[in-house]
Parts: structure tokens; sequence; C-alpha cells
């Protein structure tokens, strides 16, 4: 059979690549053909129309919306999560042949799936309420990553070359905006300073309307692009904060969605989209938020800072540990993505705080448990080669620059092959991490960078500490389970067959 796909995760960078090359080989492999388009960070190239058109079937390895999914109408198609893309390819493959099986079957039904242009239903796979609520919030989350990580760098940087009074008035130390543009002074590196932290400070500040309009358009598609943008601003106004954000992301979306299936008239039909529907959503949108959900979610917010801001001894271990937990449990997954939209949008609120501010451990945990999964089975593969295939020792090679640049997505072709040992393994090495870290009072104002930000880290020494801990655990762990397991299968080859009489 000839099969095409599409593959995107959140971050779109690891696990969209992973599953293309995984379901390719694997339908290599059962004698099919298949190409996949990898909808990630790198860019798009769209597969060529004669190449779907001559294809059998469809794939959709997606946690994000796929885009332009009219293409494939009329096609029996699978739609799975892209971690099932990388697990479980044989599995898949199986599914998209089944469903091209069964539409083969029944030629009637699939001359009338052919004639329509947007199914309603998929054969097999099709994603339920929850799946669909998580790829919209992925999405929204994807697109805001790249303003985290470059504003928050920026930031950081700026207070490491110009000190951390560049952000106050000017009676303080401070260096305004209008100083920079009209009197810069290129010799004085407090200048340099403010410079980079009023660059990182702008591009950090469409955070909230980035989040929020692509959760909108994951829903509606451009339609919701305006209200989302707008929503995610006026959260940011009314003290909302990233709660807002979510909200206004999934009331603009659905607003856009239900007025751009209104019944028209053919003459209105052309200044819908342009004009009405960005129009009424937007205003609807805004006006929720301002008069009906802004008090309310400004108040849990403010709550929610209190607490961290209140949190010492045990309670910032505990914290640490669980967030350390979520970080390794599914390797750039939604619980993944949770802790680390947890840890950026606390390093937002606080981009002027104190330098030990709990937000900034918070951020530090995270980093530093995140990048524990892909240093342990480094380490692992280093030190005990003979327990690996020649495969995983080249990726064990790679992974040690994935851990050191906090890319937990390097331990996932481990936690493929072995699910039971590599993930509570490291779970249990990045709780320690994360727990650690918040115990040490290490902080950090960067969102990401990993080994690479560490001048930009306070009590840099104890952080590192920290790391290696929890990295030598992992390993330790890896290695102690992977020759339990060994001994099992060589005990289980040399057991007697017993033969008949």
């Amino acid at each position: 059979m000839k099969f095409v796909g599409v593959s995107s995760c959140p971050t779109g960078i690891a696990h969209t690549y992973m599953a293309a090359e995984a379901l390719e080989q694997e339908a290599k492999s059962q004698g099919h053909e298949m190409v996949v388009e990898t909808q990630g960070a790198a860019g798009t190239i769209p597969l060529d129309p004669d190449v779907i058109a001559a294809a059998d079937g469809v794939i959709f390895a997606a946690d994000l919306e796929v885009r332009d999914k009219e293409r494939f109408a009329g096609k029996p198609t699978v739609d799975v999560g892209v971690k099932k893309g990388v697990h479980d390819a044989k599995g898949v493959i199986a599914q998209a042949v089944a469903a091209v099986e069964a539409a083969r079957a029944n030629p009637q039904a699939a001359a009338v799936a052919a004639a329509t242009p947007h199914p309603a239903a998929r054969p097999s796979g099709a994603p339920g309420l929850g799946s669909r609520i998580r790829q919209y919030l992925m999405t929204g989350v994807s697109y805001m990553i790249p303003f985290v990580a470059a504003g928050g760098i920026l930031i950081a940087l700026g207070f490491m070359i110009g000190g951390y009074e560049i952000a106050l008035d000017p009676a303080a130390g401070g260096i305004t905006n209008q100083m920079i543009v009209d009197n810069f002074q290129w010799g004085d590196y407090h200048y340099w300073g403010a410079l980079l932290f009023r660059i990182g400070a702008a591009t950090f500040a469409f955070l909230l309307p980035v989040l929020s309009g692509y959760i909108a358009f994951a829903i509606a598609d451009r339609p919701g692009l305006v209200p989302g943008f707008a929503g995610g601003a006026v959260a940011g106004l009314v003290g909302a904060g990233f709660l807002g954000a979510l909200v206004t992301g999934f009331l603009g979306g659905f607003i856009a969605l239900w007025i751009s299936r209104w019944k028209v008239p053919k003459g209105v039909r052309g200044v819908m989209p342009v004009v009405v529907t960005p129009l009424l959503a937007t205003l609807a949108t805004a006006a929720v938020m301002i008069l009906v959900l802004g008090k309310p979610l400004a108040a849990l917010l403010t709550a929610l800072s209190d607490w961290l801001t209140g949190l010492s001894g045990g309670s910032a271990v505990l914290l640490g540990l669980i967030l350390g937990l979520m970080m390794c449990f599914d390797l750039g997954g939604p619980l993944n993505k949770t802790a680390y939209v947890f840890a950026t949008t606390g390093l937002a609120a606080a981009a002027t705080g104190a330098e030990n501010a709990v937000q900034f451990q918070i951020m530090a945990a995270v980093m530093g448990s995140g990048m524990v999964p892909p240093l342990g089975m480094a380490l692992a593969t280093t030190v005990r080669s003979k327990l690996f295939t020649p495969v995983e020792r080249e990726n064990g090679k790679a992974a040690w620059l994935l851990g050191l640049s906090f890319i937990s997505e390097g331990a996932i072709p481990f936690a493929a092959a072995h699910p039971l040992i590599v993930i509570p393994s490291s779970m249990v090495g990045g709780g320690v991490t994360g727990a650690l870290i918040m115990a040490f009072g290490s902080g950090v104002r960067a969102p990401h960078g990993g080994i690479w930000v560490t001048p930009l880290i306070s009590s840099p020494l104890l952080f590192l500490l920290a790391l290696i801990i929890g990295t030598l655990i992992t390993a330790a762990l890896v290695v102690l389970l992977m020759t339990n397991k060994q001994r099992k299968l060589i005990a289980a080859d040399e057991r007697p067959v017993a033969v008949a009489a």
C-alpha cells in the first residue's frame, strides 16, 4: 500500500521528526511506501499533490491541528498522537492498513467519503473531546515557547551585563526606553544591558497574546486569530495573566468558529472573515474578560503568586519534587509542557524581582530535572555499553548534547524501547534534582538553554551538584534494571524445553 502522513508536536522539534522517521521505516519494513510531511519548527515542505492523490491511506501523528487538512479529504485516515507514532509505529501502520481494507471492502461508502470535501468523521482513530482540547492547548504553547525562550534569555543577559538596577527608575540607577533612544552611551555596559533587557521585555510581552491567539487559531483557523490575540492582551491588562489567556483563547476560538458558521446572504460572505467575524468575536471575548471573568481570574492568580512567594523549607522541596516528576514522566508531552509553562509564566511575572525569588528557583528546578533523563541515559550507555544495542549507544552519544541543552526528548528513543525501565528511573532522578534545587535555593532567570546559561544561574555549583546527583541516580537505576532484565532473558533461554514422550 501507499501511505502519506503528517507529524507534529507542541515544540516542533524532537517528536515531530522522530515520529516521521519511525513511521516511514516501519512502513518500509512491512513492504509499504510512506511519505510523511513534518510540520515542525524547521518549516514545512508540503507533500506533492500527486503523491497524496496516489496514496491509499493517510496517517496523522499529531498533537497539534494538522494544517491544510482538506488536501487529504476522502481517504481512509488514522489520527493518533505523535507519541504513538514514535512508540508504536507498527500498531499505527496496522491501523492504517485496516482502515484501507475496510474502505475497499465497502466501495460505496468509500465513494461517498471521497465526494465529501471535509469528512465529518474519520474511519479510524478519531480523537475524542479531551484529545481535541489538548491539541488546541498544545498549539498555543508551541507558538508561545520561542517567544518565552528568546525574550527570557535576552532579559537574563541584560541583567547579567548591566545589573538588576537597569530596570528601575532613573533615580535608582535605571535606564528608560527614552534614554536608550535619545542618548545611548556606546561605551557604557549598563546601556548595553538595558538595551538587551528592553528587547527581551518587548519580546516577552507577546507571551499572553500568542498563547491565546494560537489556541483560538487551532479552534477556528484564521478567524480565531484576532479575538485570540486581543483577548490575550486584555487578559494581561486586567491582571488575569496566564489563566486569563487560556480562557480567552478557548472563548475567542469557539465564538469565532460559531460566527463563521452562520448562514448569511451570498453578498455578505466576502466580508465575514475580514470584518464581521473578527469584530464581533473580539468584542464578545474582550467584554467577557473585562466585565465578567477578569476580576476572579486576577484574584486567583494573585493568590497563586502569594502562595509561591510564601513557599519555604519542606513546601518548596515538595514542589520541586512534583515538578521534577512531571518533567520526566512523558519527556516533552503534556505533563512536561504543563510544568514548563508553569515555570515560564512565573518567570515572566517575576522578570524584575529579586535574584533568588521562588519563581526563579521553580524555573531552575524545571530546567535541571528536564536535563536528567537524556544525561542519565547517556551516562548509562557509556558506563555499561554492552547492555545496549549499537543504535542505542549512538543515541547515547547524541543524548549528551541534548541533555546539556535541556532537551528532554533526547531520552525518547530509550523510553520507546524500554518504557518500564527508563521512565521510572528518569522520574526518580529528575524528582531528586528538582527537590535539591529548591532546597539549595538555586535560581535561573533564563527559561531555556541548559548548561549553556550557567552564568545566569544563582548558586551555579549547587545547581550542577543537584544535576549530577539526579543523573547518577537515573543512570544507576537504568543499569541495575537493564542488568536484571538481561539476566532474566538469559535464564529463560537456558531453561530446558519439555519434549513430549
